[in-house]
């Protein structure tokens, strides 16, 4: 049994200790999502070693400070995305003027799932204002065109590689850009939404290739365009989200230094994970879906939406425009090591911030 549980905590302590490094190897940064799954394994296996080894032994207790640790370090990542911790967004006050509302339905659909009914569906029943698709193609888009009445605005990027995208608004969009950031065939799209009250409002919705051998066996791609756009719109002060599928976890250190570059804040600290992938597989989803908001903004609901065929669950996310409220909602902070990591990261793909399209919202 000590054979066991030795081979078991050697093998949690490198799948801890891997992720720590720099490195951008697919399968290095791979481990960066199931840091649930290997805390809740790294507690099973601390139980199981004080139940069955001798706790006389030396040995023994080398075993359970090494998986002790483990479990430590992974929950560091996670628990921020608990109630454990205070929420970083504050919630919408009750008396919130409805035309300074903002409610979002992201969805990564699966290109070649045709279970458009679902979302078609789950998008009448909450009513978003913006609806925003992943890996959408032109077959996607004759099935959402049918919403077309009740989203007057749209812009539509429908490809066959899975990395189609579009945006359909009930609020007029303007200054809107499809670009190509860092890869050729990999969209984002940039909007200035105008609210209800006329208050503009500049998004940016991205869906950056994973790191994986069947896309790139490195993460240096994703984690340039998340860096470029961060530090573009840490630019300016004005309201903005940044939402999508981004292909990284919310507890991962590229989403960290996103957020730390951009000091845009996560409504799903304190709140919880929302974990929206992989649909079919519950023992192994993390939150690869995202809404970043600036603190012009608070959250009015925030909540996973049922299945509708893809491996993704769809995400709402309501925000409510409460810009007295921003002296009292901070994020992540940023240091000199986090700004040279960023450049190091755009040098690499030889982008650069300015290449972000800044939607005019004055």
């Amino acid at each position: 049994m000590f054979i066991a549980c030795l081979i078991a905590t050697l093998l949690l302590a490198a799948m801890t200790a891997l992720p720590i490094s720099r490195s951008e190897v697919w399968w290095e940064r791979a481990l960066d999502f199931p840091r649930l799954q290997l805390a809740a394994a790294g507690a099973l296996l601390l139980l199981i070693e004080f139940i069955t080894l001798d706790l006389d032994s030396i040995a023994t207790w080398f075993l359970l400070a090494v998986a002790g640790l483990c479990v430590a370090w992974q929950a560091w990542w996670i628990v921020p995305f608990t109630p454990l911790v205070s929420i970083e967004v504050k919630d919408a006050p009750a008396s919130a003027d409805p035309d300074n509302a903002l409610v979002v339905l992201t969805s990564n659909v699966l290109g070649p799932n045709r279970e458009s009914k679902k979302l078609i569906d789950l998008v009448r029943a909450n009513s978003p204002d913006i609806l925003v698709t992943l890996e959408s193609n032109a077959w996607w888009q004759e099935q959402l065109d049918q919403l077309g009445s009740d989203f007057p605005h749209a812009i539509k990027c429908p490809l066959e590689n899975l990395y189609g995208m579009h945006v359909y608004s009930r609020l007029p969009l303007s200054d809107s850009r499809i670009e190509y950031l860092v890869e050729t065939g990999i969209p984002s799209i940039h909007a200035c939404v105008t609210l209800r009250s006329g208050q503009p409002v500049s998004a940016h919705f991205l869906h950056p290739s994973p790191p994986n051998p069947q896309f790139n066996d490195q993460s240096s791609e994703r984690d340039a365009e998340l860096v470029m756009v961060a530090k573009r719109v840490a630019e300016n002060d004005k309201p903005t989200i940044v939402c999508g599928d981004l292909n990284d976890v919310a507890w991962s250190s590229t989403t960290r230094l996103f957020r730390k570059l951009s000091g845009l804040l996560d409504p799903r600290v304190g709140r919880g994970m929302f974990n929206t992938f992989h649909a079919d597989w519950w023992f192994m989803r993390w939150p690869l879906d995202h809404l970043f908001h600036s603190n012009h903004f608070t959250l009015t609901k925030l909540c996973r939406l049922p299945s509708i065929g893809s491996d993704h669950f769809p995400l709402l996310t309501a925000l409510q425009f409460s810009p007295e409220h921003a002296s009292e909602q901070d994020g992540l902070n940023t240091d000199a090591d986090d700004r040279a990591r960023g450049q190091a990261k755009q040098a690499q793909q030889d982008v650069d911030a300015s290449d972000v399209p800044e939607p005019a919202n004055d």
